[in-house]
């Protein structure tokens, strides 16, 4: 399993909080730059002392140490202009300036160290409780599984998360391998509890269940008792629901898919990528109130043959835009891909994805793609 961990030590970088963050970034220099308005006007005999001295503890709250240095070393090389400027060399003022700024600037460069080692600190355990978290809840994906060569990637596309409300799993049977990848409706905890449930009802069933529509009953039923479980926020029950599509891959050169309203998987068959659209398209899971009739559904077959490889998704792959609002074409994309392993495949699909959207994805990614090999 491949999984791009995205972090930063900054705090939320969009919209409105950006904006506030940069203008803090740059309050220290502007202070500066206005002494020097200041000193070299006829508002000279206003004392600004006070002012350059600050501008290193300033920096320090919004800046590490290096942005800490360059505030500093600015108020000093504006504090040097000035004094000559204004001929105040000689003067205890200056000296008493020039000394109130260097003890100031050493202590804010050492505090502001320090608060990014204790930062930087918190967020490697963060990190490494979230790989384990991840590691429990979406393991690896294996290289080969019975008659399949794999892989899969996740991208999280909040900072500092590595889990959300994706899903996926691949399992090797008695009925040949099984695979799962679904989408839960919304975030944080419910979320990955929702997941948590359809996947554990998931890697249960498909060991005893022949049928496959079977399976993906044993994960709404789980779904259903995790919504209702104590503790449950009442918004979460009426808004969690989860998209999931289930795929069989027995020993003959087919594959049998159930979907519950996800999107569907993409097969590449001699450089040609092809949706394969439900005939019979099925609400979510937890929205079976929305049928009209109940309706147990079937399993769709589709051609599987030798060198054929298919790819699982999550919505947040084909709902990616670009600046100019244009959605990731994925068929084309996969069909420019030369990847020669399932791994290399994912990593071109991977940088494919980034460069449409600019490295700024909107909503978590996952992706599993499997490779029926000759026999």
């Amino acid at each position: 399993m491949r999984s791009v961990f995205r972090s930063s030590v900054r705090p939320d970088a969009g919209g409105h909080h950006r904006v506030v963050w940069v203008l803090a970034q740059c309050l220290p220099f502007a202070i500066a730059v206005l002494v020097v308005v200041i000193e070299l006007t006829p508002l000279h005999v206003v004392y600004t002392g006070p002012l350059l001295t600050a501008t290193p503890a300033l920096a320090a709250v919004t800046m590490g140490p290096r942005g800490t240095m360059a505030a500093a070393g600015f108020a000093l090389v504006v504090s040097v202009i000035t004094a000559t400027y204004n001929q105040a060399w000689g003067t205890q003022q200056v000296y008493t300036n020039i000394l109130a700024l260097l003890l100031v600037s050493v202590a804010s460069i050492t505090t502001s160290r320090a608060a990014r080692t204790r930062s930087e600190n918190a967020l490697n355990q963060i990190r490494r409780i979230a790989v384990a978290a991840q590691e429990v809840l979406l393991r690896p994906v294996p290289a080969r599984i019975g008659p399949l060569r794999a892989s899969s990637m996740y991208l999280a596309a909040e900072t500092g998360a590595q889990i959300g409300g994706d899903l996926y799993e691949a399992v090797e049977t008695r009925y040949g391998v099984r695979l799962i990848v679904g989408d839960v409706r919304g975030k944080g905890l419910p979320a990955v509890r929702a997941a948590a449930a359809v996947l554990g009802a998931f890697r249960e069933a498909v060991h005893y269940q022949e049928d496959l529509v079977d399976v993906m009953d044993h994960c709404a039923a789980a779904l259903e008792r995790e919504r209702w479980s104590p503790g449950v926020d009442p918004d979460a029950r009426v808004e969690g629901f989860v998209t999931a599509l289930v795929v069989q891959v027995p020993r003959e050169s087919v594959i049998e898919v159930v979907n519950r309203g996800h999107p569907p998987p993409l097969v590449l068959h001699h450089g040609r990528a092809e949706a394969l659209m439900p005939a019979s398209p099925l609400p979510p899971l937890g929205l079976e109130e929305l049928m009209t009739r109940p309706s147990k559904g079937k399993a769709e077959s589709y051609p599987f043959s030798p060198g054929d490889r298919l790819l699982l998704h999550t919505d947040g792959v084909i709902e990616a835009r670009n600046s100019d609002d244009d959605f990731f074409v994925l068929p084309d994309a996969m069909e420019a891909v030369r990847g020669s392993s399932p791994e290399e495949f994912l990593e071109e699909l991977h940088q494919a994805l980034l460069r449409h959207t600019s490295g700024c994805l909107a909503d978590d990614v996952a992706m599993v793609i499997i490779e029926r090999v000759e026999r």
